[in-house]
């Protein structure tokens, strides 16, 4: 009779798991906290006043979530639909110990809710979910204000029972996908700058190589003007970036300069007052059908030729120095040294194309020991790719935003 029992006993397990099984289908689990990659940071050293902030929430898939400030205490609240914290406490996740206290738990029926108390009065200058796979990610950015500044919401109990409404993953269609164009400067028989062994060529190509890494894991689409050592024309590269249907064109470089002359990472945007020389000869060295997309110039005169891509860069241009804007803010939230200007306009050529906006990004000067230095040390190169990433996806984010209110 022993083998009968256990046979019936055997039953009972072999029903007992689909059963289970079924019962975890029917029930959709809510997204879970990816404590290891998990982070809050602080902008500079510690000189014992507030600093800029910068809480990133990695999520095992994206949801509903909202934030906002409060006040008495100062405090910073994002609340994330169905997150489970699973047995991680707060003091666990990378930066804890940069705010006063920072707790989390359940928040009524459907929510999550997360607390940071903050050591003086901040706003909000960014906050954005990063939807795409392989991990979704919210953003939320504080910048320390002064008391007249700090606008919260009316008190701690307002917020309880008058929640903002939570934000929604946006969903991304394929004519919202973000298609960035890399553009490595110099290789093949042009090495650019060179200091103490190194080629300007090699390095920067390095980083675009792992820059496209960076932003495939976030979803991005990647090309390179040049993935090896060889050379591209200047003309070719905008004309990579054309055939791409690049939204952005990012352009790197680590040029040498007169030693004492020039330090720090520094951004360039096509400077408007060369545009009058640049658009003409422009208009003379290229194919007319190749200027601007969708613009037929053969035919037409330098005069119109010229209009039109002063035209095409009153939208351009502005989106331009957005996009520098979101790299110098992301490169000093990242601890990365900046030039004294560290936004300045320049005539370069892969800045010329009148219908991408086009960015060029000086990873420091290779003249200069310091930056050599950094340029040269991996962790100091992996912190430069992570904020440029970083820095280019909220971009897009910004720029899909300002499509839809365009739209409407």
């Amino acid at each position: 009779m022993r083998w009968l029992a256990a046979f019936a006993m055997l039953l009972v397990l072999l029903t007992a798991v689909p059963q289970r099984g079924m019962a975890q289908m029917g029930t959709a689990a809510g997204p879970e906290l990816v404590i290891g990659a998990s982070t809050l940071t602080a902008e500079g050293r510690d000189r014992g006043r507030p600093r800029p902030m910068d809480l990133r929430l990695t999520l095992s898939k994206a949801a509903a979530w909202r934030a906002f400030l409060v006040a008495d205490p100062i405090r910073l609240i994002v609340d994330v639909k169905g997150l489970d914290f699973g047995d991680y406490s707060p003091d666990q996740m990378f930066g804890a110990d940069l705010v006063p206290a920072m707790r989390w738990g359940r928040f009524g029926k459907d929510w999550s809710r997360i607390v940071l108390e903050l050591p003086g009065p901040y706003r909000i200058e960014q906050a954005y979910l990063r939807s795409r796979a392989p991990e979704p990610q919210i953003h939320v950015s504080i910048s320390p204000v002064s008391d007249e500044e700090f606008a919260p919401r009316p008190s701690a109990t307002a917020a309880l029972r008058n929640l903002p409404d939570p934000v929604a993953p946006a969903p991304q269609s394929e004519s919202e996908a973000l298609t960035v164009v890399l553009d490595p400067g110099h290789g093949g028989f042009d090495p650019g700058a060179q200091a103490e062994g190194h080629r300007e060529a090699d390095l920067v190509l390095a980083y675009a190589l792992d820059l496209r890494g960076a932003l495939q894991a976030r979803g991005i689409e990647v090309h390179l003007t040049r993935s090896d050592d060889r050379f591209v024309s200047l003309e070719s590269r905008m004309t990579i970036a054309r055939d791409a249907g690049a939204d952005l064109l990012l352009s790197l470089h680590a040029d040498a300069l007169p030693q004492g002359q020039a330090a720090g990472a520094t951004v360039y945007v096509w400077n408007p007052a060369s545009n009058d020389l640049a658009a003409r000869l422009l208009a003379e060295r290229h194919d007319r059908d190749d200027l601007l997309a969708g613009v037929d110039l053969t035919g037409h005169d330098d005069a119109l030729a010229t209009v039109l891509m002063d035209f095409a860069r009153t939208d351009t241009h502005p989106r331009s120095e957005n996009m520098a804007g979101f790299l110098t803010s992301h490169l000093a939230r990242a601890g990365i040294g900046l030039h004294g200007r560290p936004v300045q306009g320049a005539a370069f050529s892969v800045l010329k194309s009148p219908d991408i906006p086009s960015v060029l990004l000086e990873l420091g000067f290779i003249s200069d020991p310091v930056d050599r230095a950094n340029i040269l040390n991996p962790e100091w190169q992996g912190r430069m790719v992570g904020a440029l990433a970083d820095a280019i996806a909220a971009w897009g984010q910004d720029e899909t935003q300002r499509r839809g209110l365009l739209r409407r």
